[in-house]
């Protein structure tokens, strides 16, 4: 019973101290980001918590405490998803180097990093630049596999390894280098080997750039685009390329400045498509003008029904608003239209989830984890899904998963200290 109540106190004050992050919690899915942060700077160790739920649960112990649901996404979308398929590997940045810093320090003020934000974007630029490598997206593919530079999987932040190069899971750590800008070099070599036949400029420090060539010759200069390395790079990986090109979308998109509110104004007088609506939408709900944000997306989707970022943004503001069945539809139409996208699965789950819809809101989230299985606030959304319909041996077994995709992460943690204190 001690042990209980000790670790259903340090469960409960997991769960008080996760508003304190709210902030800068908010997206950045996507790409496709987890909503919790990384418990840096939280004075709690991490027990190892058994795979196996240890005993039975005492089911008014259950129904007495309160499970954190992880949030839905809440950050709108570029149009990146339309024309994912025609972004290449090789060619110039389009977001400047200013850009990128801002995007990392925006998510991560506190990255784990051997070096400086500005030290390890000026590598990228630098090293993808005399490759023909696009910086800025090779950037975006190291924030996706680091998690921002937070990391918590395998690799370690002192491996300078930013793509998870030999890193094969079961703890196995993969290859580490003795500097940032060395490691960043061989990110951008092992890209290299994917897209061209070309030798590398530098000398090779990529471990695995001659074994991609002798064990997989079907890939070995032949991936042109981004989206031509999901199920290469990453496996099952359905939606890899298209989470790096979110997050390159999300570096450059509007802030809620009144530059970037001219600039929507400007574009809207020469051009009133959807993309211009989409664009200025954006730049109102970055302000907190929903009423306004809701109106332009309306009319970018009157403009172009089949628009994934219109109707995507549109349910995020009627979600805001308050208007779940509206969001749930409009959601609903946009996984029809658009199955492969997890944010809409993702986000309707948790809607259904809050309106007691557990079976529902399950099958979102195991869409969600058959697109992206490395999304551990799916995990714990699912764990909660379960819970609700008295299947504990299953969440258990899930939020054990979801720790062991991400172990900084502060929802699954804060539930597993509550879960443990239910069981007798």
């Amino acid at each position: 019973m001690k042990k209980s109540v000790k670790h259903l106190t340090a469960g409960l004050l997991c769960l008080l101290l996760l508003p304190s992050f709210a902030a800068c919690a908010k997206e950045a899915p996507a790409a496709y980001r987890e909503n919790s942060l990384p418990a840096q700077n939280l004075m709690l160790s991490r027990p190892d918590f058994p795979a196996e739920m240890p005993g039975k649960i005492n089911k008014n112990a259950i129904k007495a405490v309160r499970f954190h649901l992880a949030p839905a996404y809440a950050e709108p979308l570029t149009e990146a998803l339309a024309n994912a398929a025609s972004i290449t590997i090789q060619g110039q940045a389009e977001a400047t180097e200013e850009q990128m810093t801002a995007f990392i320090k925006k998510r991560n003020p506190t990255p784990k990093l051997t070096c400086s934000v500005e030290e390890i974007v000026a590598s990228y630029y630098k090293e993808a630049g005399k490759e023909g490598i696009r910086p800025d997206v090779a950037l975006c593919q190291a924030l996706k596999e680091t998690g921002f530079f937070a990391y918590g999987g395998d690799v370690l932040p002192s491996q300078n390894n930013f793509c998870g190069l030999g890193a094969t899971g079961n703890k196995v750590k993969g290859a580490a280098f003795p500097t940032a800008q060395i490691g960043v070099r061989a990110h951008i070599q092992h890209l290299l080997a994917y897209t061209s036949t070309k030798r590398p400029q530098e000398k090779i420090v990529d471990p695995r750039y001659e074994l991609l060539i002798q064990s997989r010759p079907d890939l070995y200069g032949k991936i042109k685009y981004w989206t031509g390395l999901n199920g290469n790079w990453a496996v099952p990986g359905t939606t890899y390329g298209q989470d790096i090109l979110n997050l390159w979308q999300q570096a450059q998109a509007p802030d809620d400045s009144d530059t970037s509110l001219r600039a929507a104004e400007k574009r809207l007088a020469s051009e009133k498509n959807a993309s211009a609506y989409i664009y200025r939408g954006i730049v109102y709900s970055k302000r907190g003008e929903q009423e306004k944000a809701l109106q332009d997306f309306t009319s970018a989707l009157k403009r172009d029904p089949k628009s994934s970022a219109a109707r995507y943004n549109l349910a995020l503001m009627e979600a805001q608003q308050g208007k779940a069945s509206y969001a749930i539809k409009n959601y609903s139409q946009l996984i029809k239209d658009t199955p492969s996208l997890p944010q809409a699965w993702y986000n309707r789950g948790v809607l259904l989830m809050k309106n007691g819809k557990h079976k529902e809101a399950a099958r979102d989230f195991e869409k969600v984890l058959e697109l992206v299985p490395q999304q551990a606030d799916a995990c714990n959304n699912l764990a909660l899904c379960k819970i609700a319909q008295g299947k504990y041996q299953e969440a258990w077994n899930l939020l054990h998963r979801a720790s062991e995709i991400n172990n900084t992460n502060m929802t699954v943690l804060g539930n597993q200290y509550v879960f443990e204190a239910c069981v007798e």
